[in-house]
């Protein structure tokens, strides 16, 4: 295997990075739009890339790409033509580098003796982030085996094409779909290394209704899956999920929740969840007991929450 893996055989503790749009939108920038934060990618590619930098500047050991919300199909729908939307997916990964490279110079020898170099993650989000109704919260949406594949095959292709050390499968709300990637990965990219995260809205299942079990038994199985888990969900139900993760997966585990607020779908608003009284840090300390090694936030963390994590775990 690769990078991926000698990360994991090295450190025992990696610092994902937090949110993007998040960190757009906080610059003034308006991420509602079909594309979200890819949209930044046709306009202004270079305050992506800012962002970047300020998650490895806040201690990332792996940065994501901006290839979530970005697919063939939706560039397609923008105005692009295929071969123009195939190399924006690769820039998503020429960013993510060149804002690891820029800060990494910069660095003392000293600091970088501390710390690993980050490495870049292909985002791969899921379907439902293309149809971008809030279905990623539902997972109600169903396509064959070979529509998946044929949605997510050029993603994954650009991705590594260009050079990403590892994909991030994230924020899969569906069963069918991550049984589809993870055969699309094994039969056509089988030297690919990645990590597989999940999004649920109660404590046994993902968003679909499919069972943590069997969905830990699709991750355990999957020689190129290296590390498993949790994005994009309410803090307050990880700990069972990771339970129930913990019976049929003994590979390392991840969390990057939200920061605890709950998102509607149809409105595209946020609000806060009564149930989340812990920080994202005190929250992670308690996961690292059930086999959490990877760690992060999803939508509404931002650097700060990012450098908090890497101090509280990594000093």
């Amino acid at each position: 295997m690769g990078k991926f893996k000698d990360l994991l055989d090295k450190q025992e503790i990696i610092i994902l990075d937090g949110a993007l749009g998040t960190e757009l939108e906080s610059l003034g920038y308006d991420v509602s739009g079909k594309l979200w934060s890819a949209q930044y990618l046709l306009d202004q590619p270079q305050i992506i890339q800012d962002v970047h930098e300020s998650y490895v500047r806040a201690g990332s050991d792996i940065i994501t790409t901006s290839s979530y919300q970005a697919s063939i199909p939706a560039f397609i729908e923008a105005g692009l033509t295929p071969e123009k939307a195939y190399d924006l997916l690769k820039e998503t990964v020429f960013l993510a580098q060149k804002a690891i490279e820029n800060v990494w110079t910069g660095l003392s020898l000293e600091e970088q003796k501390q710390r690993p170099y980050p490495l870049v993650a292909g985002s791969v989000g899921p379907y439902a982030a293309y149809l971008a109704d809030g279905s990623e919260y539902t997972g109600d949406y169903q396509l064959s085996e070979e529509e998946y594949r044929d949605f997510h095959r050029p993603r994954i292709q650009a991705l590594l094409e260009a050079g990403s050390d590892l994909l991030a499968i994230e924020t899969i709300p569906n069963g069918a779909e991550a049984a589809a990637i993870l055969r699309l990965l094994a039969e056509e990219f089988p030297q690919a290394e990645a990590y597989l995260s999940f999004v649920a809205q109660s404590e046994n299942a993902i968003s679909d209704g499919t069972k943590i079990e069997e969905l830990g038994n699709l991750a355990q199985e999957s020689p190129q899956v290296l590390a498993v888990g949790f994005n994009c969900t309410a803090p307050h139900l990880i700990a069972p999920l990771l339970d129930g993760l913990g019976q049929v997966c003994n590979k390392p585990f991840l969390t990057y929740p939200n920061s605890g607020e709950t998102y509607n779908g149809l409105t595209k608003t946020w609000h806060d969840d009564p149930e989340q009284e812990r920080s994202l840090l005190e929250n992670s300390k308690l996961w690292q007991n059930q086999g959490v090694r990877l760690f992060g936030g999803c939508c509404r963390t931002r650097p700060e929450d990012i450098a908090q994590l890497a101090k509280g775990f990594k000093g």
